[in-house]
């Protein structure tokens, strides 16, 4: 539930959690139509079922918006009711499109913003709009979130890696050319605690999904959960003395093919040298 006073000083203010959930929501889910004399509009269109997130955006917003339902027939079902919030001010619409909301066509493109933002709370809204929780088919627990834009992939591994400790190799799927970021067990629960915390502004029922990740317990008998162990400044001064994977290995109780990626990375620049080096 909201609970920030809206006004237009404030208005997608990203270091507010609800702006911040809101924006990332509006990133994936969202359109921005421009037209003529600085007309245009901005557009969310969910299931009915949801329309109590809309409402929240809509007393979030201080500038004239409206609700509208319509029922039609898709692909997918013979009658599926939708819920639209439309938004046509000016002044909205550039402060969305300055933050990183593009006119048009946008998966590709779109980008974490830029300066400061609740950082779970962004990323809460585009799991909402373009991801997953709750459990697979065999009973674990899940979190997901599906993207085309390489820079929000990256961002959401980035945020996985800070909760979970688990790394996440990108890589595009050959059929739709989309990235999916999956989380399960008890990465799963660890990630869902953390981005759907009591009182967050979320859609009902991944925020009732989230919750019910807590009663998982792993079954008897199953291998436990591999947790990554990270790297050391200490360490990668070890391994860029010796030089020699093989021979960090046998010092640091590691795997050699472990070292070998590590001296890799810290070679080209992808991980930072120790600030001693």
């Amino acid at each position: 539930m909201a609970e920030c006073e809206p006004n237009a000083q404030q208005f997608m203010d990203l270091t507010v959690p609800e702006y911040a959930y809101m924006f990332g929501f509006l990133q994936a889910d969202g359109h921005l139509s421009q037209q003529s004399r600085q007309r245009g509009r901005l557009t969310v269109e969910i299931s009915a079922k949801d329309i109590d997130l809309l409402r929240e955006f809509q007393k979030l917003t201080p500038y004239n918006s409206s609700i509208r339902e319509r029922t039609r027939s898709t692909n997918f079902a013979e009658t599926h009711t939708a819920a639209a919030w439309s938004m046509c001010s000016l002044e909205a619409r550039t402060r969305i499109n300055e933050l990183g909301l593009p006119y048009g066509r946008k998966s590709k493109t779109i980008t974490p913003p830029n300066g400061e933002f609740s950082r779970r709370d962004y990323l809460r809204g585009l799991i909402d709009a373009d991801g997953s929780v709750g459990f697979t088919s065999k009973g674990f627990p899940f979190v997901s979130l599906t993207t085309a834009s390489g820079a929000i992939a990256a961002y959401a591994s980035e945020y996985g890696k800070d909760v979970t400790g688990a790394e996440r190799t990108l890589k595009r799927n050959t059929r739709d050319d989309i990235y999916n970021i999956l989380y399960l067990m008890e990465l799963a629960q660890r990630l869902a605690a953390d981005l759907y915390y009591p009182g967050c502004l979320s859609l009902g029922r991944k925020r009732a999904a989230a919750d019910s990740l807590a009663d998982w317990t792993r079954p008897a008998g199953m291998r436990a959960a591999y947790t990554q162990r990270r790297w050391t400044e200490d360490e990668d001064r070890i391994l860029l003395k010796l030089n020699s994977p093989m021979a960090a290995a046998e010092v640091l109780g590691r795997t050699t093919q472990s070292c070998n990626l590590r001296l890799w990375r810290l070679r080209t620049g992808q991980v930072p040298t120790p600030s001693d080096q």
